[in-house]
């Protein structure tokens, strides 16, 4: 009974260990990501997840042809967002090892199947924290890929988007955390190395990015969606009908 005390006690800590973390530290300002469902955001989501995200995180819960359900079809997902060796029925998994990514990295990049989930806090949504997150990186060449994140400090992932995107140098600013101890603040981030596209640009080409990991965690949303309306429909049915047979009942008994 004690060991069993002990287990369930351990477990309830790890479990309040991450709130405790977040509770005590800085508040996390997130951006409202705007998503879009459509078949065409999506679309454009599915190739910027491919073509700058595939190389190290994998979403090994989701199989290509599930983006049929998006408006592709076998021969576009094939010519367009396959592998080498790769067929339409397979699951999105990469061909780096965990054990060279921890050696490159320090950690293995995580799959992104459900990340959209994992990542959502009393700051918001997981989705505001993908989009926040993959807009503030930043040159820092303390760092060993030379960039740094204002979501994130110390990550070690670099900024694959920096082609699209430009560099951006982050400004902080010295102030008092009110215990009697100085911490770095962000003030601002600035564009200093403009990318391929404007700031507006970028921002749409991430919001689409973020739409489709966020449809990833779970692709049968919309049908959901539809069945519960259906269910809801069927059920009001139900009750008007058991109401009329009530009436029916108790007016022979009275």
């Amino acid at each position: 009974m004690k060991k069993t005390f002990q287990f369930f006690a351990a477990a309830a800590l790890s479990l309040s260990l991450p709130l405790s973390v977040h509770a005590s530290g800085d508040v996390l300002r997130l951006d409202k990501a705007p998503l879009q469902f459509d078949n065409a955001s999506l679309q454009n989501g599915a190739k910027l997840f491919v073509n700058y995200c595939m190389n190290c995180h994998g979403a090994s819960a989701l199989r290509y042809n599930r983006m049929q359900q998006i408006g592709l079809t076998d021969e576009q997902i094939r010519d367009n967002l396959l592998f080498a060796g790769d067929k339409v029925g397979d699951l999105m998994k990469v061909a780096l090892r965990r054990e060279d990514a921890t050696k490159w990295f320090g950690a293995a990049p995580p799959d992104l199947s459900v990340i959209a989930r994992a990542r959502a806090s009393e700051f918001g949504s997981g989705a505001d924290w993908l989009y926040t997150y993959l807009r503030q990186f930043y040159r820092d060449e303390s760092r060993p890929s030379g960039w740094n994140n204002t979501v994130f400090p110390g990550v070690g992932m670099p900024n694959v988007l920096w082609e699209l995107q430009g560099e951006q140098t982050a400004h902080f600013v010295e102030k008092d955390d009110g215990h009697g101890h100085k911490a770095q603040h962000l003030e601002a981030l600035e564009i200093t190395k403009p990318g391929k596209l404007t700031k507006d640009e970028f921002d749409e080409e991430v919001a689409d990015l973020v739409s489709f990991i966020t449809w990833m965690g779970e692709p049968a949303q919309e049908f959901r969606q539809q069945i519960g309306w259906w269910v809801l429909a069927v059920l009001s049915l139900l009750a008007v009908l058991s109401y009329l047979l009530k009436r029916a009942f108790w007016k022979d008994v009275h």
